[in-house]
């Protein structure tokens, strides 16, 4: 079968006095058969060239569903009155929701199955589940089309019955006032931005709805939530660096709203609640790495805040859990998360102790105040996720749950983890590498490595456990994250040197993160491997223009790829919130600078690596064509004899397939394109 060949249609871009010639630019054409038809051909096409790998895909796939408990559920948690589970049950693809009253000996009530949900559909995503405050009513949503747009839904827990109210085009989420009847939720507008905030109140037609707040600033997204005390609910509304935060009692929703600082360029705060203060996490007087702050709910501008924990240099504050007599804080330094405790009687302090080289904690789910107990949770690539409760007086530990990994295989202590450190090309950085491996696997330049990457939105990837990820290391791969510039692991700045007219140092540390493995003979050219998705997508995109001879496979999932085009369109979902990320090419400096590194403006006639590119046609976040456009550009262009595959989900979005283990199928073919390439054949 020969690779499909895309019909080229030239459209003619001019912007600054630059003029671009898009080719494939009539891809974005939804609704075209043509489209649909060119999709199905390359589906076609990469299903053929993996056909010798169908056995390996079952085979994997099997393997990675057999280290699930097909009938687990959550951890219970306890809140106003009630056990909350979620469960799955055996040969089911989606959770149940589920309480019991007082005591876990309590009968089940089921108040959610989303396998009755589910029935018929191909694709069903909860946005979110939320019980008011009397215990008797239930707000639920769904996406049936991968869009992330959710209807809303009510339900009767005492009875069972559905009422008649529907809203649609929500983010899902949904906030409960204490009297029952009302609830806020977010409307999205045409460009899938959540720009308004609605009160409804139960039975009523939702065009009854009264809006109580519109966001005018197109660069802006807003989000509802309320106060751990249940006092409060909070509008906030935020770009990347810069957030507005308003308040009403929950006991009065047709109280006015009340900023609590307006929005000033480059402040972001975030704000919880304790008795008569607002706590504050926030960057004001240069603090770039935060700090906490404290002031009275009646007088809460800026200038009332008090530091309460003080900006450090060397620790980034990620966030903070309020309790009556306890603050948790939740801190990285030198890249890995530390959970600081403070006693609030006498201010003394200690932290939880973690011993492996590069692993996860985090605050888990606690919704208590008045109590001594912290539930947290732990993970690291040779660990599987694991929930604790620690008592903040005594200090002792019990571990509630730890992640069960079926099949009879795992044994933790089979498994290396090791955090190493790259020098970055500038010569002013240091790049930290988390790798993990199987303890008979030997570093050599023939030993496979995958390095994985993301480097955007200040969003790190911490080292943490998958089952998933055996498969790989059972078969001799070594695993790595590049832990880059973009993300925040080593503090703001970190993000800060990654973002708008640095972006570059993203590639470029990826990249030199990838040689210093070869240099330190872990892998070689030939056994190198790189994968990322959405913006780790854009590294992939940016890495194979920028060192195509480095990799001998890549894996872009869902890939942001077209970004001068994109960012200058601003009907598309999600541009006009981006431009603190990348820049706003409509000012010429970003357009050349973007234009620089943009994977599909940069394709050139030379070699590439063998490549696998996945995309959902229902993608809301990046467009389904900007990798169909990209597959294009580089079937058109690329020199080699290399495997060129795109696949496409014709019935999901950017997450991917719907289900508990229908994703499998996904990661399945990922690895069976990279086994395919190391001939590993079981």
């Amino acid at each position: 079968m020969n690779a499909p060949i895309a019909n080229k249609i030239d459209k003619t871009l001019t912007v600054h006095n630059d003029t671009r010639v898009d080719p494939y630019f009539w891809m974005n054409e939804k609704e075209n058969p043509e489209v649909i038809s060119h999709l199905e051909a390359e589906n076609k096409f990469c299903d053929f060239m993996l056909e010798d790998t169908e056995d390996l895909q079952n085979m994997l796939y099997e393997e990675m569903k057999g280290r699930y408990k097909k009938d687990d559920e959550s951890l219970p948690y306890f809140f106003n009155e009630y056990w909350y589970i979620v469960r799955y049950e055996k040969g089911k693809e989606y959770p149940i929701f589920c309480r019991k009253h007082l005591s876990l000996e309590a009968e089940e009530e089921i108040m959610l199955n989303v396998n009755v949900l589910a029935e018929g559909q191909e694709f069903l995503e909860i946005g979110s589940v939320s019980v008011s405050p009397n215990n008797e009513l239930l707000s639920f949503s769904t996406d049936l089309v991968s869009r992330r747009i959710y209807s809303i839904f009510f339900k009767n827990l005492k009875t069972g019955e559905l009422f008649q109210d529907v809203i649609s085009n929500t983010t899902g989420k949904t906030v409960w006032a204490n009297d029952n009847m009302h609830i806020f939720y977010i409307r999205k507008d045409i460009n899938l931005r959540a720009f308004q905030v609605y009160r409804h109140q139960l039975g009523t037609n939702s065009d009854l709805d009264i809006l109580v707040f519109h966001e005018d600033d197109d660069t802006f997204d807003v989000d509802i939530s309320k106060s751990k005390s249940q006092d409060f609910i909070f509008i906030s509304s935020s770009t990347t660096n810069t957030d507005e935060h308003r308040f009403i009692p929950s006991n009065n929703v047709f109280a006015d709203w009340k900023i609590i600082q307006p929005r000033t360029e480059d402040l972001e705060y975030a704000v919880e609640h304790f008795e008569d203060e607002f706590y504050i996490i926030n960057n004001t007087d240069d603090a770039f790495n935060f700090k906490i702050s404290t002031t009275k709910v009646i007088n809460c501008s800026v200038e009332n805040w008090v530091d309460l924990i003080p900006h450090r240099e060397d620790v980034l504050i990620e966030g903070f859990e309020i309790f009556k007599n306890f603050l948790v804080v939740e801190e990285r330094k030198e890249g890995l998360l530390q959970i600081n405790i403070i006693n609030n009687l006498d201010r003394t302090s200690h932290y939880l102790n973690f011993s492996e080289p590069t692993y996860s904690a985090f605050i888990g789910v606690n919704l208590e105040f008045n109590t001594e107990i912290l539930r947290f949770g732990y993970t690291s690539l040779v660990q599987p996720s694991s929930t604790f409760e620690y008592n903040m007086k005594d200090k002792s530990s019990e571990l509630l749950k730890e992640q069960p990994v079926l099949g009879g295989k795992f044994a933790r202590e089979n498994y290396i983890s090791e955090r190493i450190w790259a020098k970055s090309r500038d010569g002013n950085s240091e790049i930290p590498i988390s790798l993990v491996y199987h303890k008979n696997t030997k570093k050599s330049a023939e030993t496979p490595l995958l390095i994985y990457g993301y480097g955007s939105y200040g969003h790190t990837i911490d080292a943490s456990f998958s089952n998933v990820r055996l498969s790989l290391l059972d078969r001799g791969f070594i695993y790595a994250i590049a832990h880059i510039r973009g993300g925040e692991y080593l503090g703001r700045h970190w993000y800060e040197e990654g973002r708008m007219l640095e972006k570059k140092n993203t590639f470029y540390d990826f990249i030199d993160a990838s040689l210093f493995l070869i240099d330190e003979n872990y892998t070689s050219k030939p056994h190198l491997y790189a994968m990322g998705g959405s913006a780790g997508g854009l590294l992939m995109g940016g890495i194979v223009n920028m060192a195509p001879d480095l990799y001998n496979g890549i894996v872009a999932q869902v890939p942001f790829v077209d970004v001068v085009s994109t960012m200058l369109d601003d009907t598309i979902p999600l541009t006009t919130g981006e431009y603190d990320e990348w820049g706003n090419p409509n000012d010429e400096e970003y357009y050349h600078y973007i234009k620089s590194y943009s994977p599909y403006d940069n394709v050139e006639a030379k070699n590439y690596p063998n490549m696998l590119i996945t995309t959902g046609f229902h993608d809301s976040q990046v467009q389904y064509w900007e990798p169909a456009k990209w597959t294009a550009k580089l079937r058109e262009l690329k020199t080699d004899n290399n495997l060129l595959l795109f696949k496409t989900d014709m019935t999901s979005g950017h997450g991917g397939a719907s289900g508990r283990f229908e994703s499998l199928k996904e990661d399945a073919l990922e690895f069976a394109f990279l086994f395919k390439l190391e001939n590993i054949t079981k």
